[in-house]
């Protein structure tokens, strides 16, 4: 895909690696942006790097009305030796292809919005920090913009990647979070949109993870929206216990996010010969294994956080505190061989990463 490129004619400043800690998440953005437009009978086309601004949508555009928006998350990492890299990025474009197909979104063309998406992060390299923890994040995402009130799906779509450098999640950084299991709400169903990457999905989730914040919570882990007993995902993150020197994650059912992160560590765990198993867990049967002193540790895993240990998870009146509030061996060696990888530190026996620049 043939880029056109307009510069900006007002850079922003770029904030310092040091001045990043103390910025929140996603909220510093770089001076461009990538657009491509799809419409019916072209596909996509028109893709163009331009300054970061707002974009004009019609007020009747689809994606207002009826939700079909889609997203991606992934990162750009700078290494020692001043290169550019992204960690498995192919897998992101995979899963945006994943969640087009359920949002009646036309597909993508994976290598080619890699591309375009590399082009625009070897633009921006000034805005990529180097401080160990740092990165710059990228947010691809998809709206529909056709202007009409009616039930179908859209025939015009907007493709855009916009990037933010930020520095850790959580302000905790690698301590123990603190989770609230939801009893009451839930996220997703079997053969709904649980597994797609889109917007629905996170709305849905807001005003569980307000309540769980007035409570003192950082995250809510969600269960099955049927039975409401088996262990699902963490907001935007999956989740995994040790549990008897095992390595447990819920499987994924077609309502838990099949993340990259997740993906990774499970290759990792296996690799290390160590026993990992995806499955269904109840909340009940992990209760009673923490009673019994079997749950060794228990962490989340994302792309934004890499890993978050789990510190005390509270279910109703019962709360399970892992690992005595501290980091786990697993969780640790997850973590340094992970971000070790991304950023080029350990060797990639994998072929995880992907070079920008």
């Amino acid at each position: 895909m043939n880029l056109r490129l307009e510069r900006t004619k007002v850079p922003k400043k770029r904030p310092s690696d040091q001045e990043l800690s103390g910025i929140k998440f996603g909220t510093v953005f770089t001076d461009h942006m990538l657009l491509i437009d799809y419409g019916e009978g072209k596909g996509w086309h028109d893709g163009r790097i331009v300054p970061y601004g707002p974009l004009s949508l019609d007020p009747a555009a689809c994606c207002l009305h009826y939700g079909q928006l889609i997203f991606e998350g992934m990162k750009a990492y700078r290494t020692k030796e001043g290169s550019i890299v992204m960690f498995r990025p192919d897998r992101n474009m995979a899963r945006m292809n994943e969640s087009c197909g359920r949002m009646c979104i036309p597909p993508i063309d994976e290598k080619e919005f890699l591309a375009a998406t590399a082009e625009l992060v070897s633009l921006e390299e000034a805005w990529v920090p180097s401080a160990p923890g740092t990165s710059l994040y990228v947010r691809p995402f998809i709206i529909a913009n056709e202007p009409f009130l009616g039930v179908r799906a859209s025939q015009s779509y907007l493709f855009a990647v916009i990037l933010s450098p930020v520095g850790a999640y959580f302000t905790e950084g690698l301590s123990p979070i603190r989770i609230y299991v939801e009893s009451d709400y839930v996220r997703a169903v079997r053969g709904g949109t649980g597994f797609a990457k889109c917007a629905g999905n996170y709305a849905a989730s807001l005003k569980s993870q307000e309540e769980a914040h007035k409570a003192g919570y950082s995250q809510v882990l969600w269960l099955d929206g049927v039975e409401r007993k088996y262990i699902e995902e963490v907001g935007g993150m999956n989740i995994f216990f040790v549990i008897d020197g095992e390595v447990v994650t819920p499987e994924l059912n077609g309502s838990i996010l099949p993340g990259i992160t997740r993906m990774s560590i499970i290759e990792l765990v296996k690799s290390w010969g160590m026993p990992m198993s995806e499955r269904k867990i109840s909340i009940g049967e992990l209760e009673d294994a923490h009673r019994s002193g079997k749950v060794q540790e228990a962490f989340c895993a994302g792309t934004a956080a890499v890993i978050s240990p789990i510190g005390e998870l509270k279910w109703n009146e019962n709360v399970m505190i892992f690992n005595d509030n501290k980091i786990g061996r697993v969780s640790q060696r997850l973590y340094d061989e992970i971000t070790g990888i991304q950023t080029c530190a350990l060797e990639d026996k994998f072929g995880w990463v992907y070079r920008v620049k």
